[in-house]
């Protein structure tokens, strides 16, 4: 299993995909990271609708900046990696190497959380640069209690390591790179983000991936829109490992049982 992880780790990091789509999401969190700085602490009809600098609060909210980008873009790697075999009908040679399917999967998935751990971690090591400089800078002290970055960054690590199992699960079961894609930027982007930032709707959104791994993360800042009401950390984490079984589940079921011609 080990030499199937690392052929297809080896099959990834010959490509430059994967490190187009990480600068790709560093200059975006950097862009997002340049928001929040250039509107700290600006009212609006006097609401402060993010909080200033030097508020514990604020470095709570930019070190979770990166977390949304990271799961889409794990999320499209996942997708691809799988869609491609059958795109350039590469699966062909792949099973005839492995004969079994289900270890070919396994690989994969293990693959996926390893380069979306990796993902994580340089959004992590970016982010910090950023925004420990900022906060010192404003006068303002990082204090890791009350900003929650431990349990933040234990958040985005896991939720990004696991959307790239859904991104593999999804691309065995469409198949179609393109739609894969598409469906991947619709759902994370469009339909998770209506429903985890629109209070009347979080009833629901708290039981989607993002919902979970903003309940892991504890995100309870108001930004204009109310307080979130997430469901309790652990069951976050509960939720986000369930979903992960759940893809994985579709990716060996659909690719083991289908005909690859």
């Amino acid at each position: 299993m080990t030499s199937l992880v690392k052929a297809e780790l080896q099959k990834l990091f010959t490509t430059r995909l994967w490190w187009i789509l990480l600068i790709v999401l560093l200059l975006l969190t950097g862009v997002f990271l340049g928001f929040f700085i250039g509107f700290a602490g600006v009212e609006s009809d006097g609401v402060a609708g993010i909080p200033a600098t030097d508020d514990p609060k604020w470095a709570q909210l930019a070190w979770t900046t990166g977390a949304q980008m990271s799961w889409i873009m794990v999320m499209i790697l996942g997708v691809i990696m799988m869609t491609s075999e059958f795109r350039y009908q590469t699966i062909t040679g792949t099973f005839l190497t492995t004969p079994r399917r289900s270890q070919v999967i396994v690989a994969k998935l293990v693959s996926g959380l390893v380069v979306g751990a990796l993902y994580a971690l340089a959004v992590l090591v970016f982010q910090a640069l950023v925004v420990i400089p900022t906060v010192l800078i404003s006068g303002g002290e990082l204090s890791l209690s009350e900003s929650h970055i431990p349990q933040i960054s234990l958040g985005i690590l896991v939720s990004t390591a696991l959307y790239a199992v859904f991104g593999i699960g999804l691309g065995a079961l469409v198949r179609n790179q393109i739609a894969g894609i598409v469906g991947a930027i619709v759902w994370t982007y469009i339909i998770e983000s209506i429903f985890t930032a629109i209070p009347a709707l979080q009833g629901v959104g708290k039981w989607l991936p993002s919902g979970a791994a903003n309940a892991l993360m504890s995100i309870d800042i108001d930004t204009g829109l109310g307080v979130p009401h997430w469901l309790p950390a652990w069951g976050g984490a509960l939720v986000l490992v369930g979903y992960g079984l759940l893809f994985a589940a579709i990716a060996s079921a659909t690719t083991v049982r289908r005909d690859i011609t």
